[in-house]
């Protein structure tokens, strides 16, 4: 058979295998590699088989060729087969020893001299080396080596910062801490023509910087694009419509707690793209904290319907369940998401978060205690943990997780708040002015009402510490979030009350009462402010009546 004859045979292969008809691809790729024996062209023929699903056939045709063990692609495709295969150990003896160091740098290079014979390259090229850190990553994973596993991401995704599947990996399964995420981004080696992937990069992680660093990330990256000719102003070519990114900055709105701008985003998003995974999942988390019981039903009704299999759908299900309080069903379904995806971060503090809602502590302690130690980089199930101890009163247990949640996410707001709470309740108020301080400090946006209980909180210390001009200070900028708190009008009228303010006193626990008519403490406060006015030559009914104007 002449060359061009096989090549033309070569070109049908490719062309099957591009239209999706695998048999078709084996059984032409089969012939031209009897003809020619051509070490690419058996490569061609156990691509097909890979792609056709036939991956012990793969695996036998790959390893009977000597080439397997010299070229890094033969490797490569023969570990994959056996990934599909789940034979995690034999997966890899086939990749190789190797060593990788803590910081993700490979130290035994013998691989590097391996042949690499591609006779199809593209120009750019995903490096071989990358993807079988990669594989490695996945291998270890899948054994429940979680530290050898975050080291060969970290390899992978430095060996070559375009495989996005590594970073994605070790973002996802929060393996990496908010500081040591943002380390490995810095040493990323980027190409000239890829600085949008590193700002794009940049969005994907952890978000708790401050708005208008946040922001400016995202408006780069929507003025620019992969495409974008900086030479060429008149190219309208950004990711200011991208759906990844729009979702990105959905998580951005939800970490924030800026629920509603959050929810009407991912909505505007799902309209686009019902199918995206990722937006649905900040979508389900939106719906949630807005009580929307029916968009969470519609959701998890659609998911289920059309994707019966993934962990997402049945997450869905639990936050319905949640949603309308019915805490065991939603133990159900979060148990039953974590079963099909263990490594489905939200999924396991649901489950925890349906135990704690009805106060069965051990269950919930086991689930967040499981939740940190599969995701190491996940600051969330050690700040629930110790959200658990301070419920039962035990607050240097509490403290110490807290410190913990706080080394692994320095720059979260609600860390910094469960500390002064569990100060506050100590007796230390000194130390819970300084962390309701540093609460406010590091909030990303502007004050909203999610915060108002840290406002409150802060006077209420302010006030035990007899800084009393300073705690009205707080209160006032409580009411500006929120006039419907009666903590915060009790807060004010006590603080007046104690600077022997009774006008004011009096003003505020009508206001208080008139929240929560049946409130012992500011009826009993009222009835003394009303007395300690009287003493004073003042007519205890005319004053009452005049703080009833206020109300």
């Amino acid at each position: 058979m002449r060359e061009e004859e096989i090549e033309r045979l070569r070109g049908v292969v490719r062309d099957c295998v591009s239209k999706h008809l695998y048999s078709s691809a084996i059984f032409f790729a089969d012939k031209v590699a009897a003809i020619t024996s051509d070490p690419a062209d058996i490569y061609m023929q156990a691509q097909a088989l890979y792609l056709g699903r036939h991956y012990r056939r793969a695996f036998h045709l790959l390893n009977a060729s000597q080439i397997v063990l010299r070229d890094l692609r033969f490797r490569y495709l023969a570990a994959k087969c056996l990934e599909e295969l789940k034979e995690w150990d034999q997966c890899l003896l086939m990749l190789g020893d190797a060593k990788v160091d803590e910081h993700g740098n490979i130290t035994d290079t013998r691989e590097c001299n391996s042949m690499y014979l591609d006779k199809d390259g593209e120009d750019r090229e995903i490096n071989i080396l990358s993807a079988i850190c990669f594989l490695r990553g996945k291998a270890y994973e899948a054994l429940e080596n979680r530290a050898q596993a975050r080291l060969w991401y970290k390899a992978a995704i430095k060996a070559d910062p375009l495989c996005y599947e590594a970073l994605e990996c070790l973002i996802e399964n929060h393996m990496l801490t908010c500081d040591e995420e943002r380390t490995l981004l810095s040493c990323l080696q980027f190409g000239p023509e890829d600085g949008w992937l590193s700002s794009f990069y940049s969005c994907l992680i952890k978000k708790y910087d401050k708005e208008n660093v946040v922001e400016a990330k995202f408006r780069e990256l929507e003025q620019s694009g992969p495409n974008t000719k900086l030479s060429d102003k008149s190219v309208l070519c950004t990711l200011k419509a991208n759906t990844d990114l729009l979702a990105c900055k959905a998580e951005y709105y939800h970490q924030c707690g800026e629920y509603q701008k959050c929810f009407e985003l991912t909505s505007e998003l799902l309209e686009k793209d019902p199918f995206h995974l990722k937006c649905t999942l900040v979508h389900l988390a939106a719906a949630m904290e807005l009580g929307h019981s029916n968009e969470l039903y519609l959701m998890a009704c659609n998911l289920v319907k059309d994707y019966p299999q993934k962990a997402l759908s049945w997450f869905a299900v639990g936050c319905y369940y949640y949603c309308i309080k019915k805490y065991d069903q939603a133990r159900r379904y979060f148990s039953k998401a974590t079963s099909l995806d263990g490594t489905f971060a939200s999924a396991w503090i649901g489950y925890g978060n349906a135990y704690a809602a009805q106060e069965e502590g051990d269950q919930a302690m086991s689930a967040y205690r499981t939740a940190a130690r599969l995701f190491p980089g996940y600051h969330l199930p050690t700040l629930y943990i110790g959200m658990e101890y301070m419920r039962t009163h035990s607050f240097k247990l509490a403290e110490q997780f807290f410190m913990q949640a706080k080394s692994i996410c320095p720059s979260d707001p609600l860390v910094y708040n469960e500390l002064g709470v569990v100060a506050y309740h100590m007796k230390e108020y000194k130390k819970a002015v300084r962390w309701f301080e540093k609460t406010l400090a590091h909030i990303p946006s502007s004050l909203s009402e999610m915060w108002e209980s840290t406002v409150i909180n802060l006077a209420h210390a302010l006030r035990k510490l007899k800084r009393y001009n300073e705690a009205i200070a707080y209160y006032e900028r409580a009411l500006a979030l929120s006039t419907r708190s009666l903590s915060t009008y009790a807060g004010l009228a006590y603080t007046y009350h104690l600077q022997n303010n009774y006008t004011a006193a009096i003003t505020y626990y009508h206001k208080a009462l008139w929240s929560k008519p049946d409130d012992q403490f500011c009826t009993e406060m009222l009835t003394l402010a009303l007395a300690d006015e009287s003493r004073r030559g003042i007519d205890p009914i005319v004053e009452s009546r005049s703080g009833g104007l206020f109300i």
